[in-house]
């Protein structure tokens, strides 16, 4: 009689327990408030899905949506405390890489290349294929090279960007030296790829 009578107390105890515990975890609950609502076509920034273009490296894969591609190499380049990076894509035939710089916001440009021009920049405009570019900056600074791009570890580079007025863009570069490499851009948004980073 009295192992019963301590069984039956034993499992009201449990009960009681059981309920305190769960009323308990019910209030803390409530006190957290529900998530607000989130608009589903908001306009997207640069660090949703999409990816961070700020961190795009040497192994990770670019998809614009009708085509796929890699990221063969990297240039982080320097001049004094500025800091951009060029992302070497894999293409058949040519060369084309993605630009990425933070001035103060991110600013992208897809670059191709053109070793059929054998120009130099010299003055404040440039005449080229019809159509009229400003100099916008040059410069000098220094390359730190990842993955494939065709240049050492590190060394040191010239440039001259130059842009027309409906946003086209022309630019020289040289490495170590090196004769000029002319390429002609465009401005792209960040939305206009997803970016799937490598291992």
């Amino acid at each position: 009689m009295i192992e019963l009578l301590l069984l039956l107390i034993l499992i009201a105890a449990i009960v009681i327990g059981y309920l305190i515990y769960k009323q308990r975890s019910s209030s803390q609950k409530q006190d957290t408030p529900p998530p607000p609502p989130q608009d589903p076509f908001a306009a997207s920034s640069t660090t949703d899905t999409a990816g961070d273009p700020r961190n795009i490296k040497a192994g990770d894969m670019i998809d614009w949506g009708n085509e796929r591609t890699w990221i063969r190499g990297t240039l982080r380049l320097s001049e004094g405390g500025y800091v951009w990076s060029e992302h070497f894509l894999e293409v058949e035939g040519g060369k084309r890489w993605l630009s990425v710089e933070e001035d103060p916001d991110v600013e992208l440009a897809l670059w191709t290349g053109r070793p059929d021009l054998t120009m130099v920049p010299q003055g404040k405009t440039i005449e080229l294929e019809g159509v009229t570019y400003k100099l916008e900056e040059k410069g000098s600074g220094s390359y730190r090279s990842e993955g494939t791009t065709g240049l050492k570890a590190e060394g040191g580079m010239d440039y001259a960007d130059y842009e027309s007025e409906d946003g086209k863009l022309l630019a020289f570069e040289r490495f170590d030296h090196g004769s000029w490499e002319v390429s002609t851009g465009e401005k792209i948004h960040a939305g206009t790829f997803t970016i799937f980073p490598g291992s």
